[in-house]
């Protein structure tokens, strides 16, 4: 196995990915794979055999924060570490470049997975997303 900062990949198996983590809704164009990747700071694909069977990218400004996104192993290679060694390529890409706020929204049940890996919950702060509401 191996993992990389990739510039682009082919979308069927960022695609497969994407649902396998319930983030891509049917009649998304497939095409909004090669700007996901190209806008993200850093995507991180890890590959066995040319295929991608786990994936992560970073959004940041570069210079002081970053954000993991998009984190997901493919169901038939999970428990396998390859999570673990996805997040360790990129807390380690990021800190070469100088940036150690790095954070992330963690799904239910991963806590304890990113607590091993020296995450913790900020206390006072509460993730939000906009739903909408009015017009601006």
């Amino acid at each position: 196995m191996r993992i990389s900062v990739v510039r682009s990949w082919r979308r069927e198996d960022i695609i497969e990915l994407y649902k396998s983590g319930g983030w891509w809704e049917e009649g998304t164009p497939a095409e909004l794979v090669d700007r996901i990747i190209k806008g993200s700071f850093l995507f991180v694909v890890a590959e066995e055999n040319g295929r991608a069977v786990g994936m992560a990218r970073v959004l940041s400004d570069g210079v002081s924060d970053a954000y993991i996104q998009d984190f997901v192993v493919h169901p038939s290679y999970r428990g396998k570490g390859i999570g673990r060694e996805i997040l360790r390529y990129i807390l380690g890409e990021l800190k070469k470049r100088g940036i150690t706020w790095i954070g992330l929204i963690a799904q239910p049940g991963t806590m304890d997975f990113y607590r091993k890996e020296g995450f913790a919950i900020m206390e006072g702060h509460t993730p939000m997303r906009y739903m909408g509401g009015e017009d601006v």
